[in-house]
């Protein structure tokens, strides 16, 4: 995701560089399209390499990162580079609520919608749950992967626009590590690390407790190791009990079928 993300957001800045008078909405689609592109290979390598996702997209993030240090070196976009009614869309507020924010709110709802309440969404949970099992049932099991890369990359092209216009100040180290944090977030809102189970909104929790823990922990003078250690703690912690939930209802269930 923040490999995604650097390269849409100098992208961006280029696109207002090199084509003087694009439209706005026109750099907001091409970011998409280019975020959605990045995730489609991803999606490809996972769905037919039959490779592990969490090993593909620990390559191709390395991939992505090196195009951006390539196509970027040195340079770095400024926000003179920019439009300003680009630039206002990072601060811009609606009833005093920033703009940024609601854009989020509105893909968590449409994402936790998709999740829960429509046949696609379940059917990516029984396919993170049990793939081979998923394929037998007759799931379009290939097809949703590569759905699911698309649409992640499509929103890290999406926050990667954003990106500039919020900070104004693009360079080829934007996102850097960002995955970790995503991964952190993730499983400390109770998404299962092998797949399978979790909510969108236990993720944007966990993103929030991790946002807070970072701005706080410095505030009171906690050395930055200790902040580093806490994160740490609370990603093994979360695995762990989510580990230790999914054998209990394993032996459950066996129990009950024993009684049967």
């Amino acid at each position: 995701m923040g490999s995604t993300l650097a390269i849409t957001a100098y992208m961006t800045g280029r696109l207002f560089i090199d084509f003087p008078g694009i439209p706005i909405i026109g750099v907001i689609l091409i970011g998409v399209a280019v975020g959605a592109g990045l995730g489609l290979i991803n999606g490809l390598l996972v769905a037919f390499g039959k490779v592990p996702a969490l090993v593909v997209t620990l390559g191709t993030m390395y991939i992505y990162r090196g195009i951006v240090l390539t196509w970027a070196g040195n340079d770095r976009i400024n926000a003179s580079d920019m439009p300003r009614e680009f630039l206002s869309l990072g601060t811009m507020q609606i009833a005093t609520i920033p703009l940024l924010t609601i854009a989020a709110v509105l893909v968590l709802i449409a994402a936790g919608y998709w999740l829960s309440s429509t046949r696609s969404g379940r059917e990516m949970y029984a396919i993170g749950s049990n793939p081979e099992a998923a394929t037998l049932y007759g799931l379009l099991t290939i097809r949703r992967i590569i759905v699911a890369f698309v649409i992640g990359g499509a929103l890290a092209g999406l926050a990667g626009v954003m990106y500039a216009a919020r900070y104004g100040t693009v360079s080829a180290g934007a996102g850097m590590t960002w995955e970790l944090n995503a991964i952190g977030a993730a499983v400390i809102g109770g998404v299962a690390i092998f797949g399978g189970s979790g909510t969108v909104w236990g993720a944007a929790l966990g993103a929030i407790l991790l946002m807070t823990i970072n701005r706080t922990l410095p505030i009171m003078g906690v050395p930055d190791f200790w902040q580093r250690a806490v994160v740490g703690a609370l990603i093994i912690g979360a695995i762990v009990l989510d580990r230790y939930l999914a054998v209990r209802q394993t032996r459950k269930l066996q129990e009950a079928r024993d009684e049967t």
